[in-house]
């Protein structure tokens, strides 16, 4: 997969979070009336559509790993975005190193949870059969998947890791 490509994946799914966030994910944190109807209406609807009583019925924890989210990676958000819609820029390496590694190490129990935790039915449901489980792992899964990717494209792709084999020749070449 180019470099290129993966930068394009990068950027939308940056700039794809920052709305996401706003007006769905800190419905968990914020008051009730700072979100128009049609925002919780949304919200309700994906919760019993798709089981997830974690939106609607967030666990102390969960709530945690949103109050991460608004304020430390939705400031990353636009600034990624940026970097990966521009291209190249080496700048982003370390910040979308640590901001990966977070995410990922966030989604590890949140997938746990999903697979593992015996939900109730009330008051609200989650999801009881496998397959409904993995719908739900599958709708939380990119938020995994993508940041490996790029935790991986930051650590060994020549275009931001001048330690790769690539960029080392190509050091040692100019100081020859």
């Amino acid at each position: 997969m180019s470099i290129r490509l993966l930068e394009y994946i990068f950027f939308f799914y940056f700039a794809s979070h920052i709305p996401i966030t706003l007006f769905i994910d800190l419905q968990a944190l914020l008051p009730d009336q700072v979100y128009p109807n049609v925002l919780k209406d949304l919200l309700r609807w994906y919760a019993e559509e798709f089981k997830d009583p974690m939106v609607v019925d967030p666990p102390t924890w969960f709530q945690s790993f949103i109050l991460c989210e608004a304020l430390v990676q939705m400031p990353f958000f636009p600034v990624a975005a940026y970097a990966f819609f521009k291209g190249g820029c080496k700048w982003i390496r370390t910040p979308a190193i640590i901001y990966s590694t977070h995410v990922a190490t966030t989604l590890v129990p949140i997938l746990a949870h999903v697979l593992l935790f015996p939900f109730p039915l009330m008051p609200h449901a989650g999801p009881q059969t496998s397959k409904e489980r993995l719908t739900l792992v599958s709708i939380y899964a990119p938020y995994l998947l993508v940041p490996l990717m790029l935790l991986f494209t930051m650590l060994f792709s020549s275009t931001y890791n001048s330690n790769s084999k690539v960029g080392n020749s190509s050091a040692k070449l100019k100081r020859q």
